[in-house]
């Protein structure tokens, strides 16, 4: 049984702890014994995004110290396990690059470790009946190769997934894009949502929270769009 450490990122425990809880069910649901560690605080991803590297490079330090005891990291987040992947061997020097390539590879996105790395599309869940359509995060997609998994787990569960017009255009969010652009960034939301309602499903789901928060904000002001809800937590609803 795989010792594995659940990384919960910053916007699970600060805006939607719902996911994190969903992700230890998935997890236990395909045979892992699921740790939170206490200590475990940012990934450093807004320090890179705002041109702070020294304060990326402690944050990165604290990661390695915290998960590298583990067999896996797991995150119910694409942007921030590819900040691991692509950013923490760039910060680090020395002994501590050798130890965060380490950390790094064994650290992967949700539906990415379950299909990827574990071999289990099923769960258990049963979504029979339910329609999604999929948003490819960018960090997920671009910098960790996301595409599939999340749609296979949702599809061997039952899901109906009908794609929408461009599923790997940008929502608009962006981490701090969206603070210093916000009228680009609300148009790109937008649209995205357009998209979604196009296709006529019931959600609109990804495997990256920051981009589902952003997309949820602007269907709550504007009433367009599908419900906007993480993999994790659609697939944990199915479970018996």
């Amino acid at each position: 049984m795989p010792r594995v450490a659940l990384f919960a990122t910053c916007l699970v425990d600060a805006v939607s702890p719902e996911t994190g809880v969903a992700s230890v069910r998935l997890l236990e649901a395909a045979g892992c014994e699921v740790e939170f560690p206490a200590a475990q605080t940012c990934c450093g991803q807004p320090a890179v995004n705002s041109g702070e590297p020294e304060a990326a490079t402690r944050l990165a330090r604290h990661f390695v110290e915290v998960f590298e005891p583990f067999d896996a990291i797991v995150a119910p987040s694409g942007s921030c396990a590819a900040m691991v992947h692509h950013w923490y061997t760039r910060l680090l020097d020395g002994g501590w690059r050798q130890r965060a390539q380490a950390v790094a590879d064994k650290t992967f996105e949700l539906s990415q470790y379950l299909v990827d790395e574990l071999g289990r599309p099923d769960l258990g869940a049963s979504l029979g009946g339910t329609t999604v359509t999929v948003h490819d995060a960018c960090h997920g997609l671009r910098n960790l190769g996301l595409k599939s998994s999340a749609r296979t787990l949702l599809e061997t569960a039952g899901a109906e997934i009908i794609e929408m017009v461009e599923p790997e255009m940008c929502c608009g969010f962006g981490g701090t894009f969206a603070v210093k652009y916000e009228e680009i960034s609300a148009h790109l939301a937008d649209d995205k949502l357009d998209h979604g309602a196009q296709t006529g499903a019931r959600y609109l789901t990804s495997g990256d929270g920051a981009c589902l928060m952003h997309l949820e904000g602007r269907r709550r002001r504007t009433g367009t769009g599908p419900e906007c809800v993480h993999f994790a937590e659609l697939l944990a609803g199915g479970l018996p």
